[in-house]
C-alpha cells in the first residue's frame, strides 16, 4: 500500500503592487490546507513582468504575509524570473519530442488572421498554420507553440466547481516561448509547480479558464496532475466587482486602519468558507477544521460592518496590557510625544472601559489619547459647551470634594460626588459631565469615575484647575 501523498500548496503573488486582500484570502486557504494536512506551504514570487515588478512590492508581500501570520516553508523563496532558462529548456524539450512546434508568423500575419476571423464571425484563435510545416525559414524569429490536441476534450476535476469539460477544438495552440526566448506565464507556472512538487493548487476563480491550457502542458509532459480548487472571487457589498471603493486595498492598509491580524484571518476565512454557524474561529480551530468541501461556490461579499464586528470581538478578547502596547505607537503618532512605560501601564488599567466602544486600534487610540496628552488638554466643541459658568462653579466645589478623598477608587469617587450633587439639589449629570469635560477634554469618555481613579488624584486636580 502506497503511503499517502504529502500535501504541497503554494502562493504565487505577482510583485506589481500591494498584497491584495483577495490574494491574502487565497494565501490563507492554501496555508490552512497545508497546515491541516501536515503538509508544506510554499511561496513563489512571479516577477516575470519586469517593467511593473518592484522590490517595494516584494517587500510588501513579505511584510503582509508575516503580519497575517502566514509563514512559508521554503527557506529560499522562489523567484520565477530567475528560472526563465529552465522554463525555456522545457519548451525546447517539448519541441524535440514533437509536443510543440515553431511558428514564424509575423505580427502583421497574426493581425490579418484576427481581422479575417472577426469579419467572418469565426472564433478568435490561432489557426495552426505552422503546425505541420517543415519548410522552416533560416535566421527568422519564431515562437514555440504547444501542439495541443485538436479532437477530444479536456476535463478539469475541480474541488470547488466539480468536473468541468471543454472541447479541445475550442483551445488553440498557445505560445510557450516568445520570439525573444522568454517563456510565457502559462508555461512558467506549470514548470514551477511541477519542479516545486506542488500537488494542490488553490487559487482565484479568475484563473479557471487558464487551467485547461495548463492541464494540456502537464499531460503532454506526462507529469503528475495536481488537484485544483478555484475559489470564487470576492465582490463588494453591493454584489459588484470588488474595487477600492468596496475595500479592495492592500493588506498593509488594513493594518494601518487598526485591524488585528487574527481578526483579518478569521474574517477572510469566513469570506467564502464556513464551519456550521461558527463566526469566531481561532487559528488553531481553523487549522483543525479547514477543508475544501466547505468552500462556498458563489462569490462572497466584503462587508466592513462584519469585519468591524469581528475585529471588535478580538480586541475585547486581548489582554489589556497587550492592547495598551499595540496602541502606544499610534498615540505617539497622534501626540508627537513618546509614550512612557508609566503611561502604557495607565492605559492598560483604563483599557476595560476603552475597548468596549472601539472597533479597531485606530479608534481605540483616538479614544484613549486623553490619558497621555500633555496639559492643558485641548477641549472639543462638546466639552466647551458643557463648561458653562455654572458647570465651572460645580467643578470648583468638586475640587474640594476630591482633594479630601483618601480612598481614590472609582466607587469612592462616585459616592462622594453623588452625595455632593444631592446635597446641592443637583442631578448626578450636573456634576459628572463637567468632570468628564475637564478630565477628557471631550463630552464622551469611558465611565468618568473609573477614568478619575486611573488618572490619580493629583492629575485630576490639575486638569480641573486647567479649565477653571
Amino acid at each position: 500500500m502506497n503511503a499517502p501523498t504529502k500535501i504541497v500548496t503554494r502562493f504565487p503573488p505577482s510583485p506589481t503592487g500591494f498584497l491584495h486582500i483577495g490574494s491574502a484570502r487565497t494565501a490563507l486557504f492554501s496555508w490552512l490546507y497545508a497546515r491541516h494536512h501536515g503538509g508544506t506551504f510554499l511561496l513563489r514570487i512571479e516577477d516575470t513582468d519586469r517593467e511593473r515588478s518592484t522590490q517595494a512590492a516584494v517587500d510588501a508581500i513579505f511584510e503582509g504575509m508575516k503580519w497575517l501570520g502566514l509563514d512559508w516553508d521554503n527557506k529560499d523563496v522562489v523567484f520565477q524570473f530567475a528560472r526563465r532558462d529552465l522554463h525555456a529548456k522545457v519548451a525546447y524539450e517539448m519541441l524535440e519530442k514533437g509536443l510543440a512546434y515553431k511558428c514564424y508568423c509575423t505580427q502583421a500575419e497574426l493581425e490579418e488572421m484576427r481581422n479575417h476571423q472577426k469579419a467572418n464571425g469565426l472564433p478568435m484563435r490561432y489557426d495552426g498554420r505552422w503546425r505541420d510545416r517543415t519548410d522552416h525559414p533560416k535566421d527568422l524569429p519564431f515562437v514555440v507553440r504547444l501542439k495541443a490536441p485538436q479532437t477530444g476534450e479536456t476535463t478539469v476535476k475541480d474541488r470547488v466547481r466539480g468536473e468541468v469539460t471543454v472541447q479541445n477544438s475550442q483551445l488553440d495552440d498557445m505560445v510557450l516561448l516568445r520570439s525573444d526566448n522568454t517563456p510565457t506565464y502559462m508555461l512558467s507556472v506549470v514548470v514551477d509547480d511541477h519542479d516545486m512538487g506542488v500537488n494542490t493548487i488553490i487559487r482565484g476563480d479568475d484563473h479557471f479558464t487558464n487551467t485547461f491550457r495548463q492541464v494540456q502542458i502537464i499531460k503532454a509532459m506526462g507529469w503528475p496532475m495536481p488537484e485544483y480548487a478555484h475559489v470564487p472571487l470576492i465582490h463588494g457589498s453591493d454584489g459588484q466587482k470588488f474595487s477600492k471603493r468596496h475595500g479592495a486595498l492592500g493588506v498593509d492598509e488594513y493594518r494601518k486602519m487598526g485591524y488585528l491580524p487574527e481578526a483579518m484571518r478569521n474574517y477572510l476565512l469566513r469570506l467564502g468558507w464556513s464551519h456550521g454557524d461558527d463566526e469566531f474561529i481561532t487559528t488553531k480551530q481553523a487549522i483543525e477544521w479547514f477543508n475544501l468541501e466547505h468552500i462556498v461556490s458563489s462569490p462572497a461579499r466584503f462587508d466592513y460592518v462584519k469585519l468591524d464586528s469581528v475585529n471588535a470581538h478580538y480586541m475585547r478578547e486581548m489582554a489589556d496590557a497587550d492592547l495598551a502596547n499595540e496602541i502606544a505607537p499610534r498615540l505617539q503618532e497622534i501626540t508627537g510625544n513618546a509614550v512612557t512605560d508609566a503611561q502604557v501601564a495607565m492605559l492598560a488599567k483604563g483599557m476595560a472601559g476603552l475597548k468596549q466602544r472601539a472597533k479597531n486600534l485606530k479608534e481605540l487610540a483616538e479614544s484613549a489619547v486623553f490619558y497621555v496628552l500633555s496639559r492643558p488638554l485641548p477641549l472639543n466643541d462638546g466639552a466647551k459647551k458643557i463648561l458653562t459658568t455654572d458647570a465651572k462653579a460645580m467643578l470648583a466645589q468638586l475640587r474640594t470634594v476630591i482633594d479630601g478623598l483618601n480612598d481614590f477608587s472609582a466607587h469612592s469617587i462616585e459616592t462622594a460626588i453623588k452625595d455632593h450633587a444631592t446635597a446641592q439639589g443637583k442631578k448626578m449629570g450636573d456634576a459628572a459631565q463637567p468632570l468628564r469635560a475637564a478630565l477628557s477634554g471631550s463630552n464622551v469618555s469611558p465611565p468618568i469615575f473609573e477614568v478619575a481613579s486611573i488618572l490619580g488624584k493629583q492629575e485630576v486636580l490639575a486638569r480641573i484647575n486647567d479649565v477653571l
